[in-house]
């Protein structure tokens, strides 16, 4: 059997991995990620008390936990990589990097220099015959955020919970007697936890007062920093009355935020638009059957391709989609398998 290294969170999913590998004969050993250690605009940040459910989980499983600081990484390849997004006027995923960056890269590379034949993690997602697919569980699945996983790697990665649903995740860690079989799923930012984004973005860019202006170029309120907004936002405007805005446009040089109150306007809706920055898990299959996510919580569009240059895409969609963002993942699918996907232009 291999030597596998677990990223253990403290939750309930990569608790279950672990145990499942452990079951199925291969020489564990956890390790509890440091990526963030500092509260923010007074929220809290939890790694204190997830390192002690990791440890926890690893003494139930009788496997070892190391600990990697990977705080400096985190910061200069995630953290910076969003503030900057942010003062562009564009709206990123760091879920979508982290994975990338981090868990798929340093992290898999510090731990086969350490001794592991292979690296497993929680996520909900399938790798077989090293293409990557959809969960089991489509209300739980993570390909979205998984896309970006350099597909050479994906020999040296197992992801034990994938043909799993959560309920059943929740009734293997209540079998085994996990401590972490009723800890709520972690929430808000992938490394602070439940801060909200501006109160995030305030730490790093200074506020600066600025115009919210309607599809007519009517002035209707002020707000705090254009960075703070994104497309399709329609609460915390701080605008009253009447019909809810909805945000179409950022433009952080000029510092302002454009909106409107119609639902089905061709500013907030568009039925094509083009990727850059693309990673595709099967080349050759930019062809029939697509579909998209243009984000984590869309819904499935028939779509079509046309290569432009090296690397940039015209996708056109069989139907509009609101607020298309650009920062944003756009991930095409074939099925149930991930064709690849590049990030909103």
């Amino acid at each position: 059997m291999s030597k596998v290294f677990v990223g253990l969170s403290g939750g309930v999913d990569s608790s279950v991995a672990a145990a499942l590998l452990v079951d199925a004969g291969h020489d564990v050993v956890g390790v509890y990620m440091k990526n963030w250690s500092k509260d923010i605009a007074g929220h809290h940040c939890p790694w204190k008390e997830d390192l002690a459910s990791a440890r926890s989980v690893a003494a139930h499983l009788r496997i070892p936990l190391k600990t990697y600081d990977f705080e400096k990484q985190y910061f200069d390849a995630v953290t910076k990589y969003m503030i900057d997004s942010y003062q562009r006027g564009i709206t990123p995923n760091p879920d979508v990097i982290c994975n990338q960056e981090i868990k798929f890269k340093v992290f898999l590379q510090r731990c086969i220099d350490e001794g592991a034949d292979m690296i497993a993690t929680g996520h909900y997602a399938i790798l077989k015959n090293n293409r990557l697919y959809r969960a089991k569980d489509r209300s739980k699945d993570q390909s979205y955020f998984l896309y970006r996983m350099n597909p050479s790697v994906a020999p040296k990665v197992l992801f034990p919970i994938g043909g799993y649903d959560k309920s059943e995740i929740r009734k293997i860690a209540t079998s085994m007697g996990l401590a972490t079989a009723k800890r709520p799923d972690s929430q808000g930012l992938c490394f602070v936890g439940n801060v909200p984004m501006k109160d995030f973005l305030g730490e790093f860019i200074k506020p600066q007062k600025g115009e919210i202006l309607d599809d007519t170029a009517k002035v209707l309120g002020t707000h705090d920093g254009a960075f703070a907004f994104t497309i399709g936002q329609r609460h915390g405007l701080g605008l009253g009355g009447g019909k809810p805005y909805f945000v179409y446009k950022i433009d952080t040089k000029k510092n302002q935020v454009f909106v409107t109150t119609d639902e089905n306007s061709s500013l907030l809706n568009k039925d094509n638009f083009e990727i850059g920055d693309c990673v595709w898990w099967d080349e050759q299959g930019l062809s029939d059957g697509l579909s998209i996510k243009v984000r984590y919580r869309s819904a499935d569009v028939p779509c079509s391709l046309e290569k432009l240059d090296i690397d940039r895409y015209r996708v056109r969609l069989k139907s509009q989609e609101r607020a298309i963002t650009p920062g944003q993942s756009a991930v095409i699918y074939q099925g149930e398998a991930v064709v690849g996907g590049g990030v909103i232009l």
